[in-house]
Formats: C-alpha cells, sequence, structure tokens
C-alpha cells in the first residue's frame, strides 16, 4: 500500500480481527498505531496453546465455526502477501473453487482463470486471529497495549460535529489518556461508541433486527493417518428450516461442526448443547456422519453456544453529515448481522483496508468521514440489508413449522419453488451458475446481481422447467430426518404450541 507522506498518530480500540486489520493498514502507510485491548495478550507457544489457553472475553465467536471469505483472502493475497505467508505456514489451509463443487460439476470442471479470485482460507478462528496479532506486533511502528479498559473519549467543541482526539484508559487499576490525529472504534458487537458520544451530546441512529437463531458449535481433529471424507452426494452444509448445519474444514488436522436452530426451538437448543447430543444429531446427518465417525475424528472441545444476536447498522452520518470528526467506527462496533455466512472477518477486514486507502485521498476530516460514510453503504449494506430479509423469513418459517400451521402464500411458495427446483439444481449442474452465487457469496460482487444476470436467469429458468423427476440427481437425497423424527431419535417432547 502507497506510503502517506504526512505520517499520523491513530489510536485503535479493540485488538480483535478487525482492529488488528485496520492496525496492518495504517501501520503499512507508516503511521504510528496504538492498539488499545481489554484482553489479556496470547500465550507463547502456537495454534494449540491459543485455543486452550486465550481467553477473548471481547469475542464471543472466538471459537466458533468461520469461513474467511475470498474477499479477504484477495485482499491479503493482492495486498499483505507476507500475512498470508504466516497464515499458511501456522497451518492454515487455501482451499481452491474446485474443492466447494459437487460431483456433478467436479467430474468435467475446466478451471476458468477468474476462479483463482474464488479461493479462500481454512482456519480456526483462533489461529488466524494469533497469526494476524502476531504480524502485526511485528511491525516498528505499532503497539499492542493489553488489559487496558477504553473508559471514554476525549474531543473537543467548536460547533459541530465534535472532533475526537483522544482516549481515556485505565491500565492496571491507573488512569491515562492518550491523544492522538484519529481514533478507530473496533471493539466489536459491545462496542460503548453511543454512549461515548452520547455522553458528548451526540445522538446515534441504530437499526436493529433479531436474528432469531442459536449456534452451537464443537471442534475434531482427525486421528493419526486418517484423511477427510471424500465429497459425495450428501452435502456437508444443509438447512432443514428446524436446524441447519456445517462442516468446517481448518487448519493442522482440525475442523468443526456448527449446528445452529431458531430460538423458538427451546427444547433442541438446550439439548444440543450437551456433547453426547451434539454428537447424536452429527450421526444423523448423511453429510456430516463420516466427519464425526469415532475412527475418523475425536472431539477436542466443549459444545460452544453463542445465542441472542441481533443485526445492526449504526449510523454515524446524519442527514449526509457527520457526527464527529476524526472517529471511525469499523467491524462489529459499525455493523453486524447472523454469522450463517461467516462475513464478520472479511467485512471488518475489508472496512480496515478501505479506510486507509480514503485517508490516502483525502487529508480533510469532513470528507474522510463522507467517504467513509459512503464506502459503508456501497461495500457492505447490501449484505446486510440480504441477510435481515432472509432472517426474517427464517423467523416466520420457524414460528409456522413449531407450530404446525405452516401455509406460506402465494409469494412465498413461488420463491422456495424457484429455490429449490430452480437454484438448487442449477447450481450443482450449470457451472457458470455456481460462479456467479459463489462471488455473491464471497462479497466479489453485489450478492444481488447473480440473479438479475438475464443469462443466469435464463440458465436457472431451465432447471425450474425440467421438473423434479429430470433434475433428481442434481436435487440429491434429503439432506436429514424431518423434524418430528429427530425429536423422536433425541427422546425429546415433539408437542407444538398452541
Amino acid at each position: 500500500m502507497e506510503q502517506a507522506s504526512n505520517p499520523q498518530q491513530v489510536i485503535i480500540i479493540g485488538a480483535g480481527f478487525s482492529g488488528l486489520a485496520a492496525a496492518l493498514a495504517l501501520g503499512s502507510l507508516g503511521w504510528r498505531v496504538q492498539v488499545i485491548e481489554r484482553d489479556g495478550a496470547p500465550p507463547e507457544g502456537g495454534p494449540e496453546a491459543a485455543f486452550s489457553g486465550w481467553a477473548r472475553r471481547g469475542v464471543a465467536q472466538m471459537r466458533h465455526s468461520h469461513v474467511f471469505l475470498s474477499r479477504l483472502t484477495n485482499l491479503m493475497r493482492d495486498h499483505y502477501p507476507g500475512l498470508l505467508a504466516d497464515m499458511t505456514a501456522a497451518g492454515c489451509r487455501i482451499l481452491e473453487f474446485r474443492d466447494g463443487l459437487p460431483p456433478g460439476l467436479l467430474a468435467d470442471y475446466i478451471p476458468a482463470p477468474e476462479d483463482a479470485d474464488l479461493s479462500f482460507v481454512s482456519s480456526r478462528r483462533v489461529t488466524l486471529e494469533l497469526v494476524l496479532r502476531r504480524h502485526v506486533a511485528a511491525m516498528a511502528n505499532v503497539e499492542i497495549l493489553s488489559d487496558c479498559k477504553v473508559r471514554g473519549l476525549l474531543y473537543e467543541r467548536q460547533g459541530a460535529p465534535i472532533s475526537v482526539t483522544g482516549v481515556e484508559f485505565e491500565k492496571d487499576g491507573t488512569p491515562q489518556q492518550f491523544r492522538a490525529d484519529l481514533v478507530i472504534d473496533a471493539s466489536g458487537r459491545g462496542s460503548r461508541s453511543i454512549a461515548w458520544l452520547e455522553k458528548a451530546g451526540v445522538s446515534i441512529q441504530e437499526e436493529t433486527a433479531p436474528a432469531g437463531i442459536f449456534y452451537f458449535t464443537r471442534h475434531y481433529r482427525l486421528r493419526a493417518n486418517m484423511q477427510e471424507p471424500p465429497r459425495g452426494v450428501h452435502p456437508t452444509v444443509g438447512d432443514l428450516d428446524y436446524l441447519k448445519y456445517g462442516v468446517f474444514r481448518a487448519d493442522n488436522g482440525w475442523f468443526s461442526l456448527t449446528l445452529a436452530a431458531p430460538e423458538i426451538e427451546t427444547q433442541l437448543c438446550d439439548a444440543v448443547r450437551v456433547p453426547e447430543i451434539f454428537d447424536h444429531i452429527c450421526a444423523l446427518l448423511p453429510g456430516v456422519a463420516p466427519w464425526t465417525d469415532v475412527a475418523r475424528a475425536e472431539p477436542m472441545s466443549q459444545v460452544f453456544a453463542m445465542g441472542g444476536l441481533r443485526s445492526h447498522w449504526r449510523h454515524f452520518c446524519a442527514r449526509g453529515n457527520p457526527v464527529a470528526l476524526n472517529f471511525f467506527v469499523i467491524g462489529d462496533a459499525a455493523v453486524c448481522s447472523n454469522p450463517l455466512y461467516g462475513r464478520g472477518c472479511s467485512a471488518g477486514f475489508l472496512q480496515a483496508h478501505l479506510l486507509a486507502g480514503i485517508f490516502t485521498k483525502s487529508s480533510n476530516s469532513f470528507e474522510r468521514a463522507l467517504l467513509f460514510d459512503t464506502m459503508m453503504r456501497r461495500e457492505i449494506r447490501p449484505y446486510y440489508d440480504l441477510m435481515v430479509r432472509q432472517d426474517t423469513q427464517s423467523i416466520r418459517r420457524a414460528h409456522a413449522l413449531r407450530n404446525g400451521d405452516y401455509h406460506p402464500n402465494l409469494r412465498a411458495r413461488l420463491a422456495r419453488r424457484f429455490f429449490e427446483d430452480g437454484i438448487r439444481p442449477a447450481s450443482r449442474g450449470d457451472i457458470k451458475v455456481m460462479r456467479a452465487l459463489m462471488r455473491g457469496f464471497h462479497m466479489l460482487e453485489n450478492p444481488n446481481l447473480a440473479l438479475q444476470d438475464p443469462d443466469i436467469l435464463l440458465r436457472i429458468t431451465r432447471y425450474l422447467l425440467r421438473g423434479r423427476t429430470r433434475n433428481g440427481e442434481l436435487l440429491g437425497p434429503p439432506l436429514g430426518p424431518e423434524r418430528h423424527v429427530m425429536m423422536e431419535k433425541l427422546s425429546l417432547n415433539n408437542e407444538v404450541t398452541p
């Protein structure tokens, strides 16, 4: 990245993924960076020591499954190759586009040049963050301060908007202050930015929406001399409406399984927390069972649970004007959504990288704030809106299914049929459709573009008109048991809400 002609001092609140990405991007500009983190530093040693011993109270999703999307991987490849090399040296894997193709497409697959952009890093979140932190900490102009708690912002008021000049924080019980040219809040979902700004008389508008889902993750490691199961007709990712599941290949012979259930499925959510029941459910899912077979892999963790999730979008510009100057909020502190598609890390890294680019383009505080707001709406907003819509539909469907009165209206039935009898078989039978959908999934382009392309729509429609009989092989076998069967096999009460 191009060096800035006028290096500045910046304070970053939070040494999670987004904060470290910002330190990397701005440190690469030659800026002096101080990162203030409330949690302790990682232990000595490699990924195994970090997984077992690194306490990260501020990162609830630290030991849940992650997908490090192509947009993030391409940024590292093109701008931070040393970081990507460090990751592969630590055991992180780079999976190619072909590694995710169903058998029908893989058999006749001919690589295209653009497929190189659809590779992605596969790793435990702990490993990725450990490598990123050590890479950033080795930069001469970056300092990471652990076990510090930020108490508030320093600011000047010369009319509106206010201008942030630093932070107040506490280290070993001693209040301190740091001043800087810029302050970046990357402190995650629990960010105190709104409260800090309200204390300065600044009001922040916030959109929120329920995710309506609980996540449960357990980690496994392949036994000595065992390989991952070959890719078969049963997908390793699926949605049964009452249960979503996914296998996530990771580093150093590890992988994780995540099960996700609607919040309304209280009995199921309580049961999944028990390791034996978690493994029992995995054994009942054809695409998952070969992975968790005790002859192939051994469990390496408890079942980690995460719930109470809400999407939010916090607006730091109001009526076309920034509410504060020299203060930027990135990552989950600014916007977060249901982590179903693993976009959090990629979005945070992207924001940090683009923010550094904005700083090189303009030295005007007002213009920088407006450019960042424009960037957020262009690069991040489409994914947020799509996830909120999907959550709303999933919550409605889960309630209806749970109550036994699922009677979707005509529009919902048509949309469901278009997906199940059109998009789903087309993505398994037409490589061009698969490429288009994956570009949206991996944040390489607006997720709505694929279904706005006349050629892609025509290809999908052809599969839709073929009917289920002719699409039979592409639709594949059932993903898993129906709800009432699963509940019976788990000895859970199958009664529905009155």
